[in-house]
């Protein structure tokens, strides 16, 4: 009688497996051992040394990296990241088949297999053609393309059909194929694409990123990185462009304003203006008049470079007077012409 599966969850390839090969059952013993980091499992499964022995039919499904399953036989079967792989056993005189059924995802087996060994997908059966050593690839996608690698000249041949035996189809030993959509009837026969594991990235050293300090002990304070401790543009914290704001006036610096009224005098010495009744400090700063207004003078602060105080003189200058008339001819010049004119002719 056949063996039916106890686990609602099993796939239905683990279950017509099981009923189309009466000489398959379930075995109490050990049909191998995977790493809990690497894959989970549901089934019959065991924890002994750290690792989860399979000693029924399990499912194992492999986390985001490669799970490998070491087999009690000898060898291996890697789970491909993400695949999910059925396992089951039987019983044999000899050796136990063993059985596999791939869902969907990429399986690699490395092992010694028997004629009895059987290999499912959801649309294709293999079976060996005689005892060997067995590497092989397999990778079902989504729409049931399934690539097959018989990898090794000396590699058993294996006999594929279809689950409903209407065809059928022979991959030789170090024959690399592809059934598309899972077809007997559509097969590219020198596939190029692997059908394995992806092969790990290699990180280089520039790639990784090696860090020029050291890592901050738990618990200790992490230095802030160059944008949080200068939360400004690029330029202005390399110095290259200058900060907003006002200059800071140095200290002791005095800062004044001068506003003063400015004339013109009608001397020929007048080159320099004057100031009414501006008064003048020691420091030679012109104090403000508060008389006639006039244009405004404002004086620069002083620096420390600057020995002088400098004055701007804001507004529009006056344009000086008009020259002034020559003064009238007076009385007695005008006598004097009128008698030269009199008596200069005799």
């Amino acid at each position: 009688m056949a063996a039916k599966a106890s686990n609602p969850g099993y796939s239905g390839l683990v279950v017509l497996c099981f009923l189309s090969c009466p000489a398959i059952g379930r075995a109490q013993r050990s049909i191998g051992s995977v790493a809990p980091a690497d894959a989970t499992v549901a089934g019959a499964l065991e924890i002994s040394n750290g690792r989860i022995e399979l000693v029924g039919a399990s499912t194992v499904t492999a986390r985001d990296h490669t799970a490998e399953v070491k087999l009690q036989r000898g060898g291996a079967i890697r789970v491909c990241s993400t695949s999910g792989l059925h396992v089951a056993t039987g019983k044999g005189a000899v050796e136990a088949p063993l059985m596999l059924a791939l869902d969907r995802g990429a399986i690699e087996i490395a092992t010694r297999v028997t004629a009895s060994d059987v290999v499912m997908t959801p649309d294709l059966r293999f079976t060996m053609g005689s005892p060997g050593a067995l590497d092989l690839r397999l990778r079902v996608a989504r729409n049931g393309d399934t690539c097959v690698e018989n990898r090794g000249a000396t590699a058993p041949s294996l006999n594929v059909a279809d689950q409903f035996g209407e065809s059928s189809y022979m991959v030789k030993p170090g024959q690399h194929v592809l059934f598309e959509h899972g077809s007997l009837k559509e097969v590219v026969d020198q596939e190029s694409e692997p059908c394995g594991c992806p092969a790990a990235p290699v990180i280089s050293v520039a790639n990784a990123g090696v860090s020029g300090t050291d890592a901050a002990a738990p618990g200790s304070a992490v230095a802030k990185t160059a944008a949080e401790q200068h939360p400004f543009p690029a330029a202005q914290s390399a110095g290259l462009a200058p900060l907003s704001g006002p200059p800071q006036t140095p200290a002791g610096t005095v800062h004044a304003q001068v506003a003063t009224t400015l004339s013109y005098g009608g001397e020929a010495g007048g080159g320099s203006a004057t100031t009414g009744d501006n008064e003048t400090t020691a420091a030679g700063q012109t104090v403000a008049s508060s008389k006639t207004p006039g244009p405004h003078v404002e004086k620069a602060s002083e620096t420390p470079a600057e020995s002088a105080p400098k004055i701007e003189v804001a507004g529009k200058a006056q344009a000086p007077p008009p020259p002034a008339a020559p003064p009238p001819s007076d009385l007695f010049h005008s006598i004097g012409r009128f008698f030269k004119h009199l008596f200069g002719r005799h």
